[in-house]
């Protein structure tokens, strides 16, 4: 039986425009997703330097979770994911 392996990037652009490795991601056991991580972890999947699986995985988030993350990044930008304005940007 063969494993497929695709090619992961070494590192992405971050929200902030500066680059983005495996260990410049949140750590794994973090527990308050302030805006900066969330994003981060958006653009990790985006472009290629974590799988939806693994980034899922690694943070115990759900699917729904992480695409609801996604989707209001595409709908509002970073503002979007602030907690605390969910009312707000959701419908």
């Amino acid at each position: 039986m063969t494993e497929y392996n695709r090619a992961r990037a070494s590192y992405v652009i971050g929200p902030d425009g500066s680059p983005l490795t495996i260990a410049d991601l949140p750590n794994p056991k973090t527990k308050r997703w302030v805006i900066r991580r969330k994003a981060e972890v958006v653009a990790a999947v985006r472009g290629g330097l974590l799988s939806l699986e693994d980034a899922c995985k690694r943070y115990t988030l759900t699917v729904e979770e992480f695409l609801g993350w996604q989707e209001s990044i595409d709908k509002h930008g970073l503002q979007g994911l602030r907690a605390t304005r969910v009312q707000q940007y959701r419908s």
